[in-house]
């Protein structure tokens, strides 16, 4: 079983992602995320906004609509070149990219295949109530244009100044003809991205495509990612967008296959160049220390929220064997994306006391962190069940805890346990949790 089948399984039985419509027997490319998944998902944004929008000076955050005017999408070139060569099987109608296959015969029955034909990948949706007078436009094909048309209001609107950056975190749309690994090529999906405006100078603007090239992969490895599995991957001269300037991918290691989760790009003045010409608006940036005005050169960090969730769940993946013959699977997440910080049980569920004071103890904690609740079954099958979904400490309450006043603290990494006071138990796990 490889790593996407592992992480898939665990995935549905844990709670943590599920295939859409599955009940009506699923949509290809579509997920939905459970109770576990969509705390992980959340926790690897915020993660996302304190680092590149909170603690920062030189960046502000938007939230453009997913809908925009059709022309946006005829001014970033989507409707000219947004598209894949596809061929079909003659025989079983499956359809492929053509560029991604070895062979011209079908992979899935061996039949002959089509001749290749363009398909947009742009996905289309109408507006409007009348039909036959409703404007044709798209589901945003990639979060990055709702920054670039929305430069001038941010400049209007806020004290930027170049450089600065505008960061989002939205939902973007494609028509993939083979999603698939997963959560890894999906219809739906999600970005988190930085457009980072700089003058327009070809060494300063590459310094600080280096340095947000650095920024980001030390993102990933500050959250956990083994430092191993991560490595940039340049793109050549002919593989580059006929907008960009250079071209990095950060890439994880998959079962010894690299396979891409964010990219770092140098787009010059492309976007707001485009902009300006289809919209006749002045997308000009007006540098008070020159007297100029100038299109600004644009530093990009793209990266798949669902691509980095579906990597940290593998990478923090592991069958442990014990002593004494043992196993456990363990979720080593790192505690800021952990989904529940800590799990809270009482050691006996019949017994009232232990139970009361286990459930005072968790709904303190509630109010600060993400906690859970578990009474069921012995506890060393709570702990498994924790270790599985990643949870960094589980808190026990027992009999001793009753006349002490403290409780057990079990570490998910190395399983060592603690005698903690109750009244010191916050303090405690804000400092390991840090």
């Amino acid at each position: 079983m490889d790593s996407f089948e592992k992480i898939a399984s665990l995935a549905k039985r844990r709670g943590f992602i599920y295939p859409g419509s599955e009940i009506y027997g699923g949509l290809a490319g579509t997920w939905d995320y459970g109770p576990l998944g969509v705390e992980l998902k959340r926790n690897l944004k915020n993660e996302f906004w304190r680092s590149t929008v909170q603690l920062r000076d030189d960046v502000v955050g938007i939230d453009a609509s997913i809908v925009m005017s059709p022309k946006v999408w005829e001014a970033s070139g989507h409707l000219e070149s947004f598209s894949d060569p596809l061929v079909e099987c003659k025989k079983c109608h499956h359809r492929f990219r053509a560029d991604q296959l070895d062979d011209s015969v079908c992979t899935d029955c061996g039949g002959e295949l089509t001749a290749p034909k363009q398909f947009n990948l742009m996905v289309e949706t109408y507006l409007g109530v009348v039909e036959g007078e409703k404007l044709k436009t798209y589901l945003r094909g990639e979060i990055t244009q709702g920054v670039h048309v929305n430069f001038k209001n941010v400049l209007t609107s806020t004290r930027v100044k170049l450089p600065f950056g505008i960061a989002q975190i939205g939902k973007a749309f494609r028509n993939e003809i083979t999603p698939g690994g997963f959560t890894f090529r999906s219809r739906e999906f999600e970005q988190m991205e930085l457009q980072f405006y700089v003058k327009p100078d070809m060494d300063e603007s590459m310094k600080w495509f280096e340095y947000w090239k650095q920024e980001r992969m030390n993102w990933y490895h500050s959250l956990g990612i083994k430092k191993e599995n991560l490595h940039f991957k340049e793109h050549a001269k002919d593989e580059l967008a006929h907008y960009a300037r250079a071209a990095f991918d950060i890439e994880y290691r998959v079962d010894n296959v690299w396979k891409e989760m964010e990219g770092v790009h140098h787009r010059g003045d492309w976007d707001v160049k485009r902009h300006q010409e289809f919209s006749k608006e002045d997308m000009t940036y007006f540098d008070e220390e020159t007297k100029e005005r100038y299109l600004p050169y644009i530093i990009e960090t793209s990266g798949g929220v669902d691509r980095a969730t579906l990597f940290f769940l593998i990478d923090a993946y592991e069958e442990e064997k014990l002593e004494g013959g043992d196993e456990r699977v363990v979720l080593k997440l790192h505690s800021k994306l952990a989904p529940y910080k800590a799990a809270v049980f009482p050691l006996l569920a019949n017994k009232p006391d232990l139970v009361k004071l286990a459930k005072t103890i968790h709904d303190d904690l509630k109010r600060e962190l993400m906690v859970t609740w578990d009474d069921r079954g012995n506890i060393g099958k709570r702990y498994r069940a924790q270790d599985e979904v990643g949870t960094p400490f589980c808190i026990t309450v027992d009999f001793e805890s009753l006349e002490k006043g403290d409780i057990t603290v079990r570490d998910r990494d190395s399983m060592k346990q603690d005698r903690v006071s109750i009244k010191e138990l916050r303090s405690y796990l804000a400092k390991k949790l840090g």
